[in-house]
């Protein structure tokens, strides 16, 4: 699979807590130069980077993140303040105490909300798959499909454990024919890049994509 067309896959991702804007930058430039799907960054920088870049990327940004155990009304204000600075998609995590509980249509309420809240722009639902039996995977297809999300999304990369081809497998199974897949987390190699595309991946979240097929350095998650 040639570089490009892997990388117009890739979510350019820069989440941890202590990134600065040089880095930030450089992950824009990068997007920009190698045309990665988009940029998936912290909240506080979206609004800098729509009056920097403006249309020349994608910007990608996370609500609930990383523990998803805000109110909804939270997540809801989230991402209308995200949308409202410029982002163009948003990847939300999901309450997990309400899968614990067996509350799922809180779960599809919330996603439903976030999505009313995005308007037409792209939502993807994490549902950090490491913390998860078979059963609430399965579910949480079910629910991401009800609640009108464009993506199900397998891990923050912030969990114990990140993206695999069984789950991958598994969603293709249970979500709704509207439904793509977001691989995210342990992503760290062409030929794993390669393998979640073929399993049917149409975005994959990681860092080290473009450095690892252009020869430059990664950056932590």
């Amino acid at each position: 699979m040639e570089k490009s067309q892997i990388l117009k896959h890739v979510d350019h991702t820069l989440l941890k807590p202590l990134s600065d804007w040089k880095e930030i930058s450089r992950l824009c430039e990068e997007a920009i130069e190698y045309q990665t799907a988009s940029v998936c960054i912290p909240p506080a920088y979206v609004e800098r980077i729509h009056q920097t870049y403006g249309e020349k990327l994608t910007i990608c940004t996370v609500i609930g993140f990383p523990l998803g155990y805000q109110t909804t009304a939270v997540k809801v204000a989230e991402t209308a303040e995200a949308v409202m600075l410029g982002a163009a998609e948003v990847d939300m995590v999901i309450n997990l105490g309400a899968v614990k509980n067996g509350d799922f249509e809180s779960i599809t309420r919330e996603i439903a909300a976030v999505k009313a809240a995005a308007g037409d722009r792209i939502v993807k639902v994490i549902i950090e798959t490491c913390y998860l039996d078979e059963a609430e995977k399965i579910r949480l297809c079910q629910c991401v499909t009800e609640g009108g999300a464009d993506y199900i999304k397998t891990s923050t990369g912030f969990g114990t454990a990140g993206a695999t081809l069984e789950d991958v497998h598994l969603f293709r199974k249970h979500i709704g024919q509207q439904v793509k897949i977001k691989a995210a987390g342990g992503i760290r190699s062409k030929e794993d890049l390669e393998a979640f595309i073929e399993a049917g991946c149409q975005r994959i979240g990681t860092s080290g994509a473009v450095a690892l097929l252009t020869g430059g350095s990664a950056s932590s998650y």
